[in-house]
């Protein structure tokens, strides 16, 4: 359930908190008072585009921040699979600040990309704004509505032909590569023969290019490095080693009138130890690693080849021998293309039957729950004053398969008596559309678990008696679902759990959009201005009562 939006230097928007219960929240203003302010907002924070010029222009950002509270536990399972951070305390905070062209996005404070924004918050909130009546009017979204309608037995099927289209696609495009004339044949063959060759006949070994890489390092500083050592080695079998053996002698002399002066004679003694080893290690070392001109280059030349290799058929030796693998498996392909081509038609013979069969399983499952869907979205027309309504779901079988399955599916309708069914986008006018959409939703809101609806004006059109049913059906969906709605009809905002105003204001020569949840008396005022208009009389106000009185009835009915 959304808890809490707050906004912050967002248009007309200086900052604004608001508290939201569960139920059936309303909001209302006059035009342009910022309602579109508030959606836009919401819609931002849900990972949706920045309108132009919407941070306040003496703002540094613009911030909008959406508290939600995860009470479903397989909602939280989800969002734990997703690696979103304390869910556990149940809680969800999704945020998104706005500075010129950047946008910091996160989730319970931690940065995430705008794609996991949008999954995550595509399971918390459903937004329905006025611009998603004219998608009922795109063919392809009938056919997802029908999906998510019957998506716990749809979904997994869809899932299942997604992974053998991919396998299909993957032994399609293939054969479409191996089925290739004579002379592009011998052009391939020739090509993988050149670097095959050049692989083999490089004989690499793992890890053979690190240690050619330290004696390279070596060589290359070989002069620097032994006249260092001679000079040790110098000075060790010099002055240090006569100092040392002077000293030794010395406290020797000295060392029976203290016992602690023989323990520092002992000490000398191991550092002479030390010292002949160190001696010897300098020239053992500079013995074994003198490289002539010869050595150089060749090791040289080596590194050369090695990175060559490696900056052609991969970043390691590994990479570059199993690049050699897979050019022997495609010299052998290409050698033998008619029994591989052979072998690949098979294996696309039998993908397409697995597809055939999934995307047959899924067509009859989608026209079975097309026919509870379109049934169910009678009844709901039906109770939003559509009394002669006919609906149904067409499908049709595409010529080739998709990730998708292989149906075309659109809804036809016919809204009076006598009137033959025809496509939605040629029968319904802009406010059938929004009661046809607020049908859809009632019947997905039965079947869904996202926990919050928002509706935005989807009373569009509308008025009288059928403004009511609207009111009734919307009413009747936040009995299962938080829902959110800005309206300007009374006999909506009557139903209202939880009533907000929203005012434009002006406050130090600044323009501000204001919100405020209204008190009973208060709201009884506002709704009173919906009805009446700039002139508010008491018939008006005894209206608005009335109204109010019959809408509570209504509920608990």
């Amino acid at each position: 359930m959304l808890l809490n939006i707050h906004i912050k230097n967002m248009a007309l928007i200086d900052e604004i908190d608001i508290n939201f219960s569960d139920n059936l929240n309303i909001l209302t203003g006059e035009t342009g008072a910022g309602k579109s302010i508030l959606i836009d907002s919401v819609m931002l924070a849900l990972g949706g585009k920045t309108p132009k010029d919407f941070v306040r222009k003496d703002a540094e950002y613009g911030l909008v921040e959406l508290l939600f509270s995860v009470d479903q536990e397989d909602i939280r399972e989800q969002l734990v699979k997703m690696d979103v951070p304390d869910i556990e305390e149940g809680q969800l905070i999704l945020s998104r600040k706005i500075m010129g062209n950047r946008s910091i996005v996160k989730v319970n404070g931690e940065s995430v990309t705008l794609a996991k924004l949008k999954s995550i918050a595509a399971l918390l909130l459903d937004l329905h704004a006025q611009h998603e009546n004219q998608s009922l009017l795109v063919e392809s979204n009938h056919l997802k509505l029908l999906d998510e309608y019957g998506q716990s037995e749809i979904y997994p099927i869809k899932e299942e032909i997604s992974g053998e289209y991919k396998n299909y696609l993957l032994i399609k495009n293939e054969l479409d590569d191996y089925t290739i004339d004579e002379e592009e044949k011998k052009r391939k063959i020739d090509l993988i023969v050149f670097e095959k060759n050049e692989i083999e006949n490089a004989r690499l070994k793992p890890g053979e290019d690190t240690e050619i890489e330290e004696l390279y390092e070596k060589a290359l500083h070989g002069k620097k490095i032994s006249e260092s050592l001679s000079y040790v080695l110098g000075l060790i079998d010099g002055e240090v080693s006569d100092s040392v053996d002077r000293s030794i002698r010395e406290l020797g002399s000295v060392s029976e009138y203290d016992s602690a002066i023989a323990s520092m004679g002992d000490t000398l003694s191991t550092v002479s130890d030390l010292l002949s080893d160190t001696y010897r290690n300098i020239r053992d070392y500079l013995g074994d690693n003198t490289f002539s001109e010869e050595e150089f280059h060749n090791i040289e030349n080596r590194l050369n080849e090695i990175n060559h290799l490696k900056a052609k058929y991969g970043k390691t030796i590994e990479e570059v021998l199993n690049y050699g693998e897979k050019l022997e498996e495609e010299y052998d392909k290409l050698v033998n293309q008619e029994h591989y081509i052979e072998e690949l038609r098979a294996k696309l013979e039998l993908s397409v039957g697995k597809l055939d069969k999934l995307c047959e399983k899924l067509s009859v499952l989608r026209k079975q729950k097309s026919e509870i869907l379109t049934d169910n979205i009678v009844k709901a027309l039906n109770d939003l004053n559509f009394l002669d309504v006919r609906f149904d779901m067409v499908f049709e079988r595409l010529k080739d398969f998709t990730e998708n399955g292989y149906d075309r599916a659109y809804f036809i309708i016919s809204t009076n008596v006598g009137e033959d069914m025809k496509p939605l986008s040629m029968v319904a006018s802009g406010g059938e559309l929004s009661r046809i959409m607020l049908a859809i939703k009632s019947c997905l809101a039965d079947v869904d678990n996202i926990p919050t609806l928002v509706f935005d004006e989807i009373d569009v059109g509308i008025s009288g008696r059928t403004a009511q049913m609207v009111a009734m059906k919307i009413c009747t969906i936040s009995r299962k679902h938080q829902v959110i709605c800005i309206t300007h009809l009374p006999q909506i905002a009557a139903m209202a759990d939880h009533h907000y105003l929203i005012e434009k204001r002006v406050n130090d020569e600044k323009t501000i959009t204001e919100i405020e949840k209204l008190g009973s008396d208060r709201e009884i005022d506002e709704l009173a201005r919906l009805i009446g208009g700039a002139k508010i009389t008491e018939t008006v106000i005894s209206s608005a009562k009335e109204m109010k009185e019959l809408a509570s009835k209504a509920k608990v009915s």
